[in-house]
């Protein structure tokens, strides 16, 4: 999508504003409706940065990228051009996620991986950093999927406590985590000091979560859906949901699009697009 057609549903979409709620870790508030800059394969697009840029002039203001998905730097251009074409008021109106990659999930590589993540945004924090996976492999490899003989133990301690620092030097606001279980979160929350605001997990009308989403709702961490739309095309996608049936049937029979019933059954819980 490109100016012409942006700018003018860009005014049709001035007065409607995407809702947020507020992490119950430190009151930080998240918008509802994200924008996820994942493709697969990672990186083998090159006007991710025009389509983040039209995502910002459409009203999202919730952006999420991660190491692996050599989105950041792209993301970071956006954000700037925003803000001087006066899209955006400040870097404050947005809400900047990405994640620590499995190589990276030792402790001593915690807080330089998410040093360079800003390098690469071009920010000074970013509002929310997740353990992207509860997975070690050795240092320096940024693939998936990992490789069964470079899986090492994954230090719990040694890597939140890396992750409490963060947010300690002001590098993230927040911190979470990402694809966690149930379990493995009781063992994490056994060992933090400052518990994580957010388990991001893939949520979707045929994958509901429901253990594990009454689990955070009662530790008082937010899920965030991703690929709610059922990521067709992706190695951890299928066209399922998108070619349900009875999800076809209930659009159909109220008049909105599949996208939007998928959407709502999610809601209040923050959903993101990729």
């Amino acid at each position: 999508m490109r100016s012409g057609l942006a700018e003018t549903i860009q005014r049709s979409m001035a007065n409607i504003t995407v809702p947020n709620t507020r992490l119950n870790t430190n009151s930080k508030a998240i918008p509802l409706l994200g924008f996820g800059t994942a493709e697969y394969p990672f990186g083998s697009s090159d006007n991710v940065r025009e389509c983040l840029l039209d995502a910002i002039r459409l009203g999202y203001r919730h952006f999420d990228s991660a190491a692996l998905y050599q989105s950041e730097q792209p993301l970071g251009e956006a954000v700037a051009e925003a803000l001087e074409l006066g899209l955006v008021n400040s870097r404050e109106e947005l809400f900047i996620t990405t994640k620590l990659w499995c190589s990276d999930a030792h402790g001593d590589r915690v807080v330089p991986a998410l040093q360079t993540s800003l390098k690469n945004l071009g920010l000074e924090y970013v509002d929310l950093y997740l353990v992207h996976w509860p997975v070690c492999v050795k240092a320096g490899e940024y693939e998936l999927p990992v490789k069964k003989e470079d899986l090492l133990p994954f230090d719990y301690e040694g890597v939140w406590k890396a992750m409490e620092e963060c947010q300690q030097l002001g590098l993230a606001k927040s911190i979470g985590v990402s694809n966690f279980s149930c379990k493995k979160l009781e063992k994490l929350l056994s060992i933090s000091e400052i518990p994580p605001a957010v388990n991001q997990v893939e949520v979707n009308p045929l994958w509901q979560q429901q253990k594990l989403r009454q689990f955070c709702n009662e530790k008082g961490i937010h899920i965030t859906a991703y690929s709610p739309l059922g990521a067709k095309g992706t190695l951890w996608g299928s066209d399922r949901v998108m070619e349900s049936e009875v999800l076809q049937e209930i659009a159909k029979a109220i008049g909105k699009t599949l996208a939007q019933v998928v959407i709502n059954v999610h809601a209040p819980s923050p959903s993101r697009i990729r």
